[in-house]
């Protein structure tokens, strides 16, 4: 947290330099009685010192905005699979949760298929079995990615007891004929475009691998 405010304030010192610089020149020049060539020049220089660092802090919003704020998710990590996959089934689980655990926002993950907990990885919720609510129930019957930006805006975030109690963001992405894959972050809208298209890429990979293999009960 006191890393994110000190970046946020090195952001924020070039446009307050360059107000505060240049609301002085102005200040200067109107308390002058006489302006000599020199100051008039100091002036201009000044001015446009002040204007660059306003700019520098503009830019630097577009190419760099600032990264929604981030909690540590409680609970301890782990990584737990459910007894009797297939060794198939279960490396296709293991290399779809590296990938997303590390190339996305993605600290906690539950994989369900066909009324079955597959899978938990990254940070372990308080429990283990998943209870379908409506929001879970949305995503397997529609086939459609269920995205909550900001989980505590939502009333049904309490079906997700399964995750992380401080959970900022969930996704939930059909996995398959019976599947989805339940996805947590840690910072509220925090997943781009781009992230949500590789979601949906992997769960469709093990979806296809879940739906061909035999999944012993």
């Amino acid at each position: 947290m006191a890393k994110a405010d000190e970046n946020q304030w090195l952001r924020r010192l070039p446009l307050i330099v360059g107000t505060v610089g240049g609301t002085l020149l102005m200040l200067n020049r109107l308390l002058t009685p006489v302006v000599t060539d020199s100051q008039a020049r100091a002036d201009v220089v000044g001015v446009f010192l002040s204007a660059i660092l306003i700019l520098t802090t503009l830019l630097w919003r577009q190419i760099q905005p600032i990264p929604p704020e981030a909690v540590v998710l409680d609970g301890e990590e782990g990584f737990e699979l459910a007894d009797g996959l297939a060794d198939t089934v279960a490396t296709e689980l293991a290399w779809a949760s590296h990938l997303l655990l590390t190339n996305t926002v993605t600290r906690s993950l539950v994989a369900y298929y066909d009324g079955q907990v597959l899978m938990r990885r990254g940070v372990l919720g308080p429990n283990k079995e998943v209870t379908v609510g409506p929001i879970l129930e949305r995503a397997l019957t529609q086939k459609k990615p269920v995205y909550l930006v900001s989980l505590k805006l939502y009333p049904g975030k309490v079906e997700f007891n399964y995750l992380p109690e401080n959970t900022q963001g969930v996704i939930c992405q059909p996995m398959g004929e019976k599947g989805v894959l339940i996805l947590g972050a840690n910072a509220p809208r925090s997943y781009t475009k781009q992230d949500e298209n590789w979601v949906e890429g992997v769960a469709d990979k093990v979806g296809a691998s879940l739906d061909a293999a035999v999944v012993i009960p």
